[in-house]
């Protein structure tokens, strides 16, 4: 599903929106969890999963067309854990 997707679906289930409405929601939603996890902070949503900030070191690399060692720097990566309400609907259990 993508964002216009999500957008719909929740158009469609709340009569009482209007579509601008419901996109605008959805667009707070994403940019306050972007914001939290730039300023380094957890998002948890209960039942669904926790975004987070894992940092990587700096390493080597190699360039796989060439074969020639580069040097990689360190970097932050976003980082999400599926909360257990989630998993378990994933694998079937009620």
């Amino acid at each position: 599903m993508i964002r216009s997707e999500l957008i719909q679906k929740i158009a469609d289930e709340n009569p009482h929106l209007t579509q601008r409405h419901v996109e605008r929601i959805v667009n707070t939603v994403f940019d306050e969890i972007i914001e939290a996890l730039a300023k380094g902070d957890r998002v948890e949503l209960r039942g669904f999963g926790a975004f987070s900030v894992k940092s990587r070191e700096a390493r080597v690399g190699r360039n796989p067309r060439t074969g020639e060692s580069v040097k990689v720097d360190d970097k932050k990566v976003p980082f999400f854990k599926t909360g257990k309400l989630l998993r378990d609907r994933l694998n079937g259990k009620s």
